[in-house]
């Protein structure tokens, strides 16, 4: 298969029934973090300690969405979005964490935010978990303790009870390898927890029995009469070998299993369980290292078939590749035992051109060798591209921004065109600026400019928003699009 760039027409349309969205997350807009009964989440708890967030900023205000959603709304009419994919704050509805207690409040906010989506034709598109657990889980183990299957089950089930009348899409978990590897076993994001090799496997499995038992009740419970969808969202960045070399193409190989088919496979294969070289590669190193069991957690013979199939479409997130070399490995580069140890190889981005954060470079090729890798592997589902975008450090004009996502969307419609990959919808990350989690509130990914320093948050629209705006209303990617910029305040 060829990846190389081909030649457009000056207009190319996309193909029909195609949705186009944007998306946020509950902890990075919303503020509020202790109004009305909320609870503390462990990212308040993590952000509330010194020198965990790159500009030492929080989220306990961010775009103040939890006052101001309306003005939200108004910008999604105003780019004339198909969905709005945006998440639910588990202690912001259950500030107990559990069903005991709804918050009116909450209950007030988000039925708000979903009636105000449907009256304007915006389909919602609701994420159960991005991320900002209740920090009373949390202390309770977290992701790390098994029973938290059975919370979020409750959790789950009650949010389906309270919206799934209107809602009719469903994520349950956003990103699980990042909650997992980045939260459990590396103190990079919440809750910190630097138990690498060991806490981050833990996770890993608690994090997709958690998915399928609330994919289960909502099939089981809700599906007939609520008649709606429900799946996962992974993180799909591409991994590749850095060069040719059968060592170096392995490493890509291996990486992809690791980053990727550690969630994607016990749901999407038809064998189900975690992917055979992984179970391989960390038993086997967990052996020489002393241990008298693998550090990777097994799945019961039961627990594989009541994971498979639990997700009526592929969510995708993409922003970027990365490239691997088992050649450039040495021992002692990473911890022992740890994930990065397990995958046993040197990894870089290359010199392809930069965002303003590290793990977003400019590779459309990748997008279409992760869209076709989700075909190949996992019985080519229908793909919700979820999140893809690109960050800056501010300014209204921001033409890399928009080469970026033309570049991306002319690569995902050649999966589609060319490779027949069943992507149905795309999502531009994110509607506005926001907290992007430990970089906190420099780095920029909006198509929306939020004035920080304006306690009203004005928010403006950028050259992207613009040219996103003609993308929805012409269902075509110009080529030689220029701006017809005009500068407005929400």
């Amino acid at each position: 298969m060829q990846y190389g760039r081909n030649c457009w027409l000056d207009m190319r349309k996309l193909p029909d029934g195609f949705k186009l969205g944007v998306a946020t997350a509950a902890y990075q807009i919303e503020g509020g973090w202790n109004a009305a009964d909320k609870a503390p989440s462990m990212w308040d708890n993590f952000c509330h300690k010194p020198s965990k967030i790159a500009d030492n900023t929080t989220g306990d205000d961010a775009c103040k969405s939890y006052e101001y959603y309306k003005r939200d709304i108004e910008m999604l009419k105003f780019l004339s979005v198909d969905f709005y994919r945006f998440s639910i704050s588990w202690p912001r509805i259950l500030p107990t964490s559990f069903p005991n207690k709804i918050s009116e409040a909450g209950l007030t906010y988000y039925n708000n935010i979903i009636n105000e989506l449907l009256v304007n034709n915006i389909e919602p598109v609701i994420t159960l978990y991005h991320w900002d657990l209740p920090q009373n889980l949390q202390d309770l183990g977290g992701w790390a303790n098994p029973l938290i299957v059975d919370w979020f089950e409750d959790y789950a089930r009650t949010m389906y009870q309270l919206f799934g009348d209107r809602v009719k899409t469903w994520i349950t978990i956003n990103e699980p390898k990042q909650i997992a590897i980045y939260g459990y076993g590396l103190p990079r994001l919440a809750p910190g927890i630097n138990s690498h090799g060991i806490g981050d496997y833990l996770a890993v499995k608690h994090v997709v029995m958690a998915h399928a038992r609330a994919w289960h009740v909502y099939d089981k419970e809700f599906r007939a009469k609520q008649k709606g969808i429900c799946g996962i969202t992974i993180a799909l960045d591409y991994r590749e070998g850095m060069t040719d070399s059968p060592s170096d193409m392995q490493a890509g190989k291996d990486a992809m299993d690791f980053e990727v088919g550690l969630y994607s496979h016990p749901i999407f294969s038809t064998k189900g369980g975690f992917p055979d070289s992984v179970v391989r590669i960390v038993g086997e190193k967990s052996a020489a290292q002393g241990f008298f069991r693998s550090r990777l957690p097994e799945f019961t013979p039961e627990e594989i078939e009541y994971v498979k199939g639990t997700s009526d479409f592929f969510g995708f997130n993409h922003y970027s590749s990365r490239f691997y070399s088992r050649e450039k490995f040495e021992k002692g580069m990473y911890p022992v035992p740890s994930y990065d140890d397990d995958i046993g190889a040197y990894y870089s981005y290359m010199d392809y051109e930069k965002s303003a954060v590290i793990h977003v470079t400019v590779v459309p090729q990748g997008i279409r060798k992760a869209l076709n890798w989700v075909k190949d592997t996992c019985n080519n589902p229908p793909i919700m591209i979820t999140e893809n975008g690109f960050a800056t450090y501010g300014g209204l004009d921001d033409e890399k921004r928009i080469m970026y996502y033309n570049k991306y969307l002319n690569a995902t419609l050649d999966a589609i065109d060319i490779d027949n990959c069943n992507v149905i919808s795309y999502t531009a990350w994110s509607l506005m600026d926001n907290f992007e989690w430990g970089f906190g509130l420099r780095i920029k990914f909006g198509l929306f400019e939020v004035d920080y320093e304006d306690d009203f948050r004005t928010r403006k629209p950028r050259n992207s928003a613009f040219w996103y705006k003609k993308l929805i209303a012409t269902r075509a990617i110009e080529q030689d699009y220029k701006t017809e910029f005009k500068e407005i305040s929400f």
